[in-house]
């Protein structure tokens, strides 16, 4: 009757050693935006486009003339419901807090930093990993930037599907629209990027691998 017992302290005490403590939350939420804007930054430089619902606010606005900041709002609603319902308060909270301070840091990014020179080969490769980099953190701590990130979460953990393959299927098709504003080898650069960005996560957030807790 005793090993019941002792078994469920050692589970207590490894849930506590393993959970994430607010403080490791915040430096994830910070570090990990930061990483996100700073590849945003290298991506406008040079003329790439980024897929997500950014970029389906971005090309619904080039179509339109709508407010991209009202666009890019309406289309994320949807994705925030589907947090707050199969996500949990504690995720859909953690990613209003990242989608805030994402937006912080994107103001103030061009005033602290700027290129002489930027190829943009080398901002796909290296930019594509540092917001791979970045939403792997996130989703480490069980938070997003929203959009598509929470569609892609909520699938993996639902039918176990990979969160980056899922978000670089949807991120490709955004990426299609992208032949209504940029040239092709922009466009090919904008796919490689995309590339970078969801094989960083397919690699290092697979369902069974690494649990956020």
């Amino acid at each position: 009757m005793t090993t019941p017992t002792i078994a469920s302290a050692k589970a207590s005490d490894a849930d506590s050693v393993l959970r994430h403590h607010p403080y490791e939350d915040v430096q994830a939420l910070l570090t990990g935006t930061l990483f996100m804007a700073f590849g945003l930054l290298m991506f406008g430089h040079a003329g790439l486009l980024t897929g997500g619902t950014p970029g389906v606010a971005f090309l619904i606005h080039y179509a339109t003339g709508w407010s991209f900041g009202l666009v890019l709002f309406l289309v994320n609603v949807p994705f925030y419901v589907l947090a707050w319902r199969r996500m949990g308060m504690a995720f859909t909270l953690k990613t209003c807090a990242a989608v805030g301070v994402l937006s912080i840091f994107v103001t103030l990014l061009p005033k602290l930093v700027s290129f002489q020179t930027l190829s943009p080969l080398f901002t796909a490769v290296l930019g594509g990993l540092m917001m791979g980099v970045g939403i792997l953190m996130l989703f480490r701590h069980r938070a997003s930037l929203g959009g598509f990130n929470v569609l892609a979460l909520f699938l993996q953990e639902r039918f176990g599907w990979r969160a980056g393959r899922v978000q670089m299927v949807l991120d490709a098709i955004v990426l299609l629209g992208a032949f209504l504003v940029l040239d092709y080898w922009h466009v090919a650069l904008s796919v490689l990027g995309a590339v970078m960005l969801n094989q960083t996560l397919a690699t290092n957030h697979r369902a069974g691998r690494y649990v956020a807790l």
